[in-house]
């Protein structure tokens, strides 16, 4: 295997390995443990839309609405925030997690989607929570968005990120399903999790080494 493409999270080198399934080439730092999909293998952005409508995600899906509340209750509701301003980063073509905020948590939120919400609503402005569930698997620069969460942090509160860990072994990598949707393109652990907070001054206040991450800002100086 080939050291090449810098990492995107910590700067190091990578090392290239290649899925025959999928016919994608992945690059792996052994550092942070940040895998990213090869730049030349990504969807275009109507490929990606069109990837997006497949989902079926809607208020009226219990099951949906319960796996957003069992990320609420055991990463994002240990903090105080009832009654507070959110913003939802990535909502979806339903803002499910809106919903259950606003009726279920008495809070304020604004969404902002790519291509479901594209209005910049959050220019200008801090939140008291910035929510993002299963949305940085799909950028290509994932370290520019967290940059740009912690912008619009208010000091001494929270960023609450949702996004499926890889286990950091390239052979269970290759034969996980995460990676067969093809607008999937970051992927992240624990530890890449922890160079993420490093480098750019929030505290990892709650990781679960399966999908769930809470950063706070304000506590680094």
């Amino acid at each position: 295997m080939v050291l090449i493409n810098n990492c995107k999270i910590c700067g190091s080198d990578t090392e290239s390995f290649y899925s025959d399934a999928l016919d994608v080439t992945y690059h792996h730092c052994n550092n942070c443990e940040f895998i990213f999909k090869n730049r030349n293998e990504l969807l275009n952005e109507k490929e990606e839309l069109d990837r997006y409508l497949l989902h079926e995600n809607s208020i009226e899906d219990e099951g949906y609405l319960n796996f957003f509340r069992k990320f609420l209750d055991k990463a994002v509701f240990k903090h105080d925030l009832i009654g507070s301003k959110a913003l939802d980063f990535g909502s979806g073509p339903e803002p499910v997690l809106k919903h259950l905020l606003e009726t279920e948590y008495n809070m304020e939120v604004d969404i902002y989607d790519l291509y479901f919400s594209p209005k910049k609503i959050y220019q200008n402005k801090e939140y008291d929570l910035i929510v993002s569930t299963e949305v940085v698997e799909h950028l290509i620069d994932p370290l520019k968005y967290f940059r740009l969460f912690k912008k619009h942090l208010k000091d001494g509160v929270h960023l609450a990120i949702m996004t499926l860990f890889h286990n950091n072994n390239k052979d269970r990598f290759l034969n996980w399903q995460y990676i067969h949707d093809p607008s999937h393109i970051s992927f992240f652990s624990s530890t890449t999790m922890k160079y993420i907070a490093q480098t750019i001054e929030l505290e990892l206040t709650y990781v679960d080494d399966y999908r769930y991450t809470v950063f706070e800002k304000g506590t680094i100086r």
